[in-house]
C-alpha cells in the first residue's frame, strides 16, 4: 500500500467521523418534531430510560426508532433517497408503484381465496337475514386496474378485476352488483384518481353515482347542475406519504356543490357533534386534505336532507364513500353511514329500528379484500 492509499483512507475515515459527529450534534441541537407533514404520521419521541426496559431489550429498539425519526434534515434525506431510487430505475417502494406521468399507484395484493369466501359468505348471510331490504354492492376498482397504462412496464393490475368478478358470481341473486369499471375505464383520461393518493377523485365518484342511479332507478343530476369548485391544488396524499417518492406534482381537490343549494344536517352520532355541511373546509389547511369530505372516518353518521319524504338509505362503507355521499342527498330523505371498522352495532337490528328502505355497500377493491370487518355482517 503506497502513501497515497494510506492518506486516502485517513481522509475518508476522518470525513466519515466528522459527518457522523456533525449530524449527531445537529440532531441534539435541532428541536424534536412531533409530526411529519410529508409522511403524515406521528414521530417517535425520546423514550424515558429505565433499567427494566434496558434489561428486556426494549429501550435500544425504541431509541433507535427515535434517532431515525428525529434525524437532522430527515425530509432532505428522504428526498435524496427518492432521487437515487428513481435514478437507478426503482419503480416500487412500500407496495406503491412509481407510475408514468407522475402517478403513484397502490400495489394490488392478491387475497387468499378462503378470505374472499368468508367475506362473500358474510354478505350472503346478511342478505338472507334481511330478505326484504334491497341491497347494492359497489366494489370500486382502483387505479391499478383502471389506469393500467400508467403502471411501470411489465406490471399488470388485471388480476384485481378477476377477483371482483369472483365476488359478483358468488353473491346471492338478490344483492345487485354495481359495476363501475366500464364507466371509469371509459373516462380514464379525465382525472378520476389522484396521482399521490389512493382515493378516487370527486369526478370519479360522480361517474359512479350515475351508474348507481341507473341501478336504483332515480334520475341523476347532470354535471352542469353543480358548481365545481377547486378548493386546493396542494394535496399530497397517502401514497406520497407512504412510498417515500418525492419531487412530484401535488393534486387538486374539487367539490361538487349543487347550484340549487341542497341543504343537509350531518350528525356524527358517537362524537355527539353536528354540522350543516358534508365538507369540513378547515381540514384543507391540514396535511390530509381528503378529510375535507366528512372530516374523517366515523363509526356512524346520520345525514338528514331537505327531502324528509324520501327513502332512508344505509351506506356501509370505507373512505371511498366520503366524497360520494354528497351526490346522494338529492335522492333520499335520510342517509345513515356506517363504517364497520369502528362500529360494533348489530346492523340487522339497526336496519329494523331505523326503518331502512335500501342499503348500499361501497368499498374500494383493495380495502374490501384486505379488511376483515365486513365479516361482522354474519355475526
Amino acid at each position: 500500500m503506497n502513501r497515497y492509499d494510506k492518506w486516502y483512507k485517513y481522509v475518508m475515515a476522518i470525513s466519515l467521523c466528522l459527518f457522523i459527529g456533525g449530524m449527531s450534534a445537529l440532531g441534539i441541537l435541532t428541536p424534536t418534531k412531533a409530526f411529519s407533514e410529508s409522511e403524515n404520521r406521528t414521530l417517535e419521541q425520546l423514550p424515558a430510560f429505565s433499567l427494566e426496559k434496558l434489561l428486556r431489550g426494549r429501550f435500544p429498539s425504541v431509541f433507535e426508532r427515535y434517532m431515525s425519526d428525529q434525524f437532522a434534515f430527515r425530509d432532505f434525506w428522504i428526498g435524496l433517497k427518492s432521487d437515487v431510487d428513481r435514478a437507478i430505475g426503482k419503480k416500487e417502494n412500500h407496495d406503491v408503484y412509481l407510475g408514468k406521468d407522475g402517478y403513484l399507484i397502490q400495489k394490488w395484493i392478491r387475497p387468499e381465496d378462503a378470505e374472499v369466501e368468508k367475506k362473500v359468505d358474510a354478505l350472503n348471510f346478511f342478505d338472507r337475514a334481511n330478505p326484504d331490504l334491497p341491497k347494492y354492492l359497489m366494489l370500486v376498482p382502483t387505479a391499478v386496474s383502471v389506469l393500467e397504462e400508467k403502471l411501470p412496464d411489465d406490471v399488470s393490475g388485471e388480476e384485481q378485476l378477476h377477483y371482483l368478478d369472483m365476488v359478483r358470481k358468488k353473491l346471492n341473486q338478490d344483492i345487485r352488483y354495481v359495476d363501475t369499471y366500464p364507466a371509469l375505464y371509459a373516462n380514464r383520461s379525465a382525472n378520476i384518481f389522484y396521482k399521490t393518493d389512493h382515493h378516487w377523485t370527486t369526478k370519479g365518484a360522480y361517474l359512479a353515482y350515475r351508474v348507481l342511479a341507473g341501478q336504483m332507478g332515480f334520475a341523476p343530476k347532470e354535471e352542469a347542475e353543480y358548481r365545481i369548485e377547486q378548493v386546493t391544488d396542494e394535496f399530497y396524499g397517502s401514497l406520497y406519504s407512504r412510498s417515500g417518492f418525492r419531487h412530484l406534482q401535488p393534486d387538486s381537490i374539487a367539490l361538487y356543490e349543487p347550484k340549487d343549494g341542497e341543504a343537509c344536517h350531518v350528525e356524527y352520532v358517537d362524537e355527539q357533534k353536528s354540522a350543516d355541511s358534508l365538507y369540513e373546509r378547515e381540514n384543507l389547511k391540514k396535511k390530509d386534505k381528503y378529510t375535507v369530505f366528512l372530516n374523517v372516518n366515523h363509526a356512524l353518521i346520520k345525514i338528514a336532507t331537505r327531502h324528509p319524504e324520501g327513502k332512508k338509505l344505509l351506506v356501509v362503507k370505507d373512505s371511498y364513500a366520503n366524497c360520494f355521499l354528497p351526490f346522494l342527498t338529492a335522492h333520499f330523505g335520510e342517509i345513515y353511514v356506517v363504517d364497520l371498522r369502528y362500529c360494533e352495532d348489530d346492523l340487522g337490528a339497526f336496519v329494523k329500528a331505523n326503518h331502512i328502505d335500501e342499503m348500499l355497500i361501497l368499498y374500494n377493491a383493495n380495502t374490501f379484500f384486505a379488511d376483515p370487518s365486513i365479516q361482522s355482517l354474519s355475526e
